[in-house]
């Protein structure tokens, strides 16, 4: 098995309850492991940053896209 990283920026960094639903989605995810969050209001973006093999990596941004397209 591989292990990849993936880090995608989103764009809000400001609402944090989108921002936490985004986590949480990822995080909901069986076989990834989340790694870290950092927000960044003034530029209204967030890191998200999580590591698995890539089928689990590739569920966990298709369940991060659900949440964050209709959001943002």
């Amino acid at each position: 098995m591989a292990l990849i990283e993936c880090v995608p920026n989103i764009s809000e960094g400001r609402r944090t309850e989108i921002v936490d639903a985004a986590v949480e989605a990822v995080q909901a995810t069986p076989g990834v492991t989340f790694l870290d969050r950092t927000s960044d209001p003034a530029h209204n973006r967030s890191v998200l940053t999580f590591a698995g093999d890539a089928a689990a990596l590739k569920a966990a941004v298709l369940a991060l896209f659900a949440v964050a397209i209709p959001a943002i």
